[in-house]
């Protein structure tokens, strides 16, 4: 067994509370160019702003709110008070491997080199030094997005458009890579329960025979797109869970 259910991937984030250019609270609005992503509202409150094939939307979140969203969904989101969220994201592996882009200005959007130079953290130890790195990336995300959010209000979701088409430029040549992650996780767990199904359809249990329990490594911290993320590595546990 590897990887955790589905070939998702599971993470806690800690909203940030920094206050952005309109006065709201928050972290940097991006989008998923192959993955589902999906909340959990575990405590605080706030919402989450998104533009989409149905324009702009505002989605309040509260302990207990479940929402997902699909790949193309512009989102950002707002802390109004210790706003946590469990988040599980499809297609494990293809969001840390560049899934997600930002939304920073098109001139950032058109040049891979730029874009790349904003979008990535410091390497460093210095939590100081990589909370303003996360600051100002947020910053420029956040100024792309209020300009985009207003071309969508004004025109609806065709001024979606070109960033669409910049973020499918940005990735491009990531894809033969997603392929690989994608063959070894969801569709490697989706195939296993065709198996499975094929086995029981012929009255065979053998697969059961095998079942074990696995657990992951504790959660690390670090700066993430929206907030402080903890995250999980479920695609290398391979220890079975302790006994008690």
């Amino acid at each position: 067994m590897t990887g955790f259910p589905g070939g998702t991937s599971v993470s806690r984030i800690q909203v940030y509370d920094w206050p952005t250019a309109d006065g709201l609270h928050g972290g940097s609005p991006h989008l998923h160019t192959a993955s589902t992503e999906g909340y959990v509202v575990l405590s605080g409150r706030g919402s989450l702003q998104t533009l989409s094939g149905e324009g702009y939307r505002e989605h309040p979140l509260e302990p207990g709110t479940v929402l997902w969203f699909t790949p193309g969904t512009v989102h950002r989101l707002i802390n109004e008070k210790d706003l946590e969220i469990l988040v599980v994201m499809s297609n494990a592996g293809l969001p840390e491997a560049g899934d997600a882009v930002f939304t920073f200005p098109p001139e950032v959007l058109a040049d891979p080199q730029v874009y790349e130079k904003e979008a990535t953290l410091p390497v460093t130890l210095d939590r100081e030094a990589l909370a303003e790195a996360a600051r100002r990336r947020r910053d420029l995300a956040i100024e792309g997005y209020l300009a985009l959010r207003e071309r969508v209000r004004a025109a609806g979701p065709i001024a979606l458009d070109h960033l669409y088409q910049a973020a499918a430029a940005l990735v491009q040549a990531r894809v033969s890579q997603w392929r690989d992650l994608w063959r070894l996780g969801p569709l490697a767990r989706a195939i296993d329960t065709g198996d499975h199904l094929e086995l029981l359809a012929e009255g065979r249990s053998g697969h059961l025979a095998t079942s074990e329990v696995r657990t992951a490594a504790p959660a690390t911290s670090r700066f993430g797109m929206c907030g402080h993320l903890s995250a999980w590595d479920l695609r290398t546990a391979a220890e079975p869970a302790p006994q008690h």
